[in-house]
């Protein structure tokens, strides 16, 4: 008899404190939901399949091609003192040049340091790690 008055005292209490538990208020997500979706992530990060990233290779030799002719047309401005605005055409082949790094280090899976434009060092670190991985321009 007394398990009878302590179960009917306590059940709906018990009762009312799951039922409670399950549904969430309007602030938070329900507890169900979030296990459920913790539980779905884990499987479908078990059956996704990582695949490599290949790079595409025409894409590495435009890149190569257009640092070659932008390092030819650097090159052919310092051999030429009587330029007309030489020093502004040194600055925009410079920095066309560091872009075109920036993008075959993008390629090629080399960090570009945050640095000021036209950084020689940044610049020369670039170039190296390039040549390291077997670019050539």
């Amino acid at each position: 008899m007394t398990w009878l008055l302590l179960v009917m005292m306590v059940g709906p209490g018990l009762l009312f404190a799951l039922v409670s538990a399950l549904l969430a208020t309007p602030d938070e997500t329900p507890r169900w939901r979030v296990a459920a979706a913790r539980l779905l992530e884990r499987l479908a990060r078990r059956l996704r399949r990582q695949h490599p990233y290949v790079p595409d290779p025409f894409a590495a030799l435009r890149v190569q091609t257009r640092l070659g002719a932008v390092a030819h047309h650097v090159l052919s401005l310092e051999y030429a003192p009587h330029t007309f605005a030489l020093a502004e055409r040194l600055i925009a082949s410079q920095l066309a040049y560091d872009q075109l790094l920036a993008e075959a280090c993008a390629l090629a899976g080399v960090e570009v340091l945050p640095r000021a434009k036209g950084d020689p060092q940044e610049r020369f670190r670039e170039e190296v790690e390039l040549a390291s991985r077997g670019w050539s321009w």
